[in-house]
């Protein structure tokens, strides 16, 4: 289903008895899914194995919807293990309650069902949704989500013939019980087993992903969902014109390739403009020192006249330096997108943290600034709502700077923040491997990356004008990224990598954004129907907010 979708109006009524003048609003559009979970054997790289799917669906069904949809998920768990889903870069503002996270939500156990209700609030773009409990995301469950702008909002390109959800993500063919077995015992996952894209590895396909019509133009969104590896993309013949990043239209350059690392998504223009013929979507894995390796167990096919992307981090980030916000196009309301003047807001905190590795008790365990993130029985934010925090965590367990030692410890890891804060991330990666980071409930303007270590005098390098705003960002080998944002979504939110063994293994950590107030106008109350587990499921509920 191609171009944008129409949204009803909001219709205002207007009674009047006497001097009583009334105004009432309809809601903005409902839709509404039913997901039925459940095991399944696929086999995409040849090797039959058990997967996640939803209504029997792998990669499960697209959700397509429009800025301020309200959308509706009932979701039956029909596996053997508790379920959650998340909702990656849809900002779920105020409500932390359907970010689908362990930190934030008690699971949907086996054979019950949770409907998931959340508004796509003045949002565009491209994004993904995917099982996040242990290492359910490895074996399916996830898939396209779409807001397209509504009809009175201009777009700055014409409608496409068609637009198309294109997930590419490495994958193993171990079940995800033993991979989770092999991290829980203090070893990696090692490298994966193929590529896919749409679940496909094009081994012995004899059907096109994909058609287009001669001289026409189709929209691509392209997003990683893989494990562990950044991915090369192109279209074989053709150029990519880039049109959005993560919810943000950009400057429209075109491209041969793209890197498109853990968790991003970009839009992508393309016209069918070659001869009539089958043309290959190639993806290339970047090796640890960020070249290309190929697969152990997969060669893709031989392609002619595609030759291989450039290599190294230099060219890889001088293509990250293209990438700039469209200042004149509208996002989700009529009204430029650069007219949020970022660059002129003073910084009032800079976080400065740091990915690690090391072992815990002889066991391979992965950290931020020196603590292993750890779920409680009890979500950081049930235990917070419900004023018993004191008993599940600690607030600031890390310091706002990288300690000197190596040494690691495991805890639930929660950053407390200041409502409205404007504040300055800095990602530092001593590694060898390329990091990607995710914060959940924003997006957040990447300011710089560059090699070596970060000091306060780089911050003349910053690009304070034209950032594109994301939700996802790289961090190279030996280098370092900086972003800024606006802690003005109150909740508990999750900051993780998106290398997944390293996010299970403790990369990731829990920003609180609480809201003095305590009011509806800056954070919803916790959903009747949410389940409780830990500590707080027989306890009272506290007082709802309100206005």
């Amino acid at each position: 289903m191609g171009g944008r979708k129409s949204s009803l109006a909001n219709l205002a009524w207007l009674m009047a008895t006497g001097t009583l003048m009334m105004v009432v609003r309809a809601e903005d559009p409902y839709i509404f899914f039913t997901w039925n979970v459940t095991y399944g054997t696929i086999s995409p790289i040849g090797v039959p194995q058990q997967a996640i799917l939803i209504n029997g669906q792998f990669p499960g069904p697209n959700i397509n919807s429009t800025t301020n949809n309200n959308i509706v998920v009932n979701v039956f768990n029909n596996l053997d293990e508790p379920l959650l889903f998340s909702w990656n870069g849809v900002q779920q503002r105020k409500n932390s309650w359907q970010d689908g996270v362990a930190g934030t939500n008690c699971p949907i156990m086996p054979g019950t069902n949770y409907t998931y209700h959340f508004q796509v609030k003045d949002q565009i773009g491209s994004y993904y949704y995917y099982p996040s409990l242990g290492m359910q995301k490895a074996v399916g469950g996830f898939g396209g989500l779409r807001i397209n702008s509504r009809l009175l909002i201009p777009v700055p390109f014409a409608d496409p013939e068609d637009d198309y959800t294109v997930l590419i993500g490495d994958w193993y063919t171990k079940s995800h019980t033993s991979m989770k077995k092999l991290l829980d015992s203090g070893r990696s996952l090692g490298r994966p087993a193929g590529v896919l894209i749409n679940g496909k590895s094009g081994k012995d396909e004899k059907e096109p992903l994909f058609t287009m019509k001669a001289g026409e133009t189709y929209r691509y969104r392209i997003c990683n969902v893989g494990l562990k590896n950044s991915l090369n993309f192109r279209i074989q013949g053709h150029t990519m014109k880039l049109v959005e990043i993560e919810g943000s239209h950009t400057v429209q350059n075109a491209y041969k390739w793209l890197d498109v690392h853990l968790g991003q998504c970009y839009s992508v223009l393309v016209t069918a403009d070659q001869s009539p013929k089958d043309y290959y979507m190639v993806h290339q894995v970047r090796s640890e020192r960020y070249g290309h390796h190929p697969l152990r167990k997969w060669k893709g096919p031989s392609i002619s006249g595609s030759p291989p992307a450039p290599e190294g981090v230099a060219w890889s980030l001088n293509q990250f330096r293209t990438f700039r916000w469209n200042l004149t196009a509208s996002a989700a309301r009529p009204n430029p997108q650069g007219s949020y003047h970022y660059g002129s807001i003073n910084i009032t905190r800079t976080i400065k943290i740091a990915n690690s590795a090391s072992t815990v008790g002889g066991k391979l365990r992965y950290a931020i600034n020196g603590a292993s993130h750890e779920d409680s029985d009890t979500p950081l934010k049930l235990a917070e709502y419900y004023g018993v925090q004191d008993k599940v965590f600690k607030y600031n367990t890390i310091a706002d700077e990288p300690p000197a030692h190596d040494n690691i410890t495991k805890q639930p890891v929660v950053i407390n923040a200041i409502f409205r804060n404007f504040v300055e991330i800095i990602f530092e990666n001593p590694e060898k491997s390329i990091q990607s980071w995710h914060l959940d409930g924003y997006s957040f303007f990447p300011v710089a990356i560059e090699a070596g270590t970060w000091s306060p005098e780089k911050r003349k390098n910053y690009n304070l004008l034209d950032a594109v705003s994301r939700y996802t960002i790289q961090v190279y080998p030996k280098s370092w990224a900086a972003v800024m944002l606006t802690l003005d979504n109150a909740g508990m939110w999750n900051l993780r990598s998106e290398s997944w063994e390293r996010r299970y293994l403790g990369q990731q950590l829990y920003i609180s954004v609480l809201s003095p107030a305590r009011s509806l106008r800056d954070e919803y109350n916790l959903p009747d129907t949410a389940p409780l587990c830990g500590i707080v499921k027989d306890l009272p509920k506290p007082a709802p907010y309100t206005i």
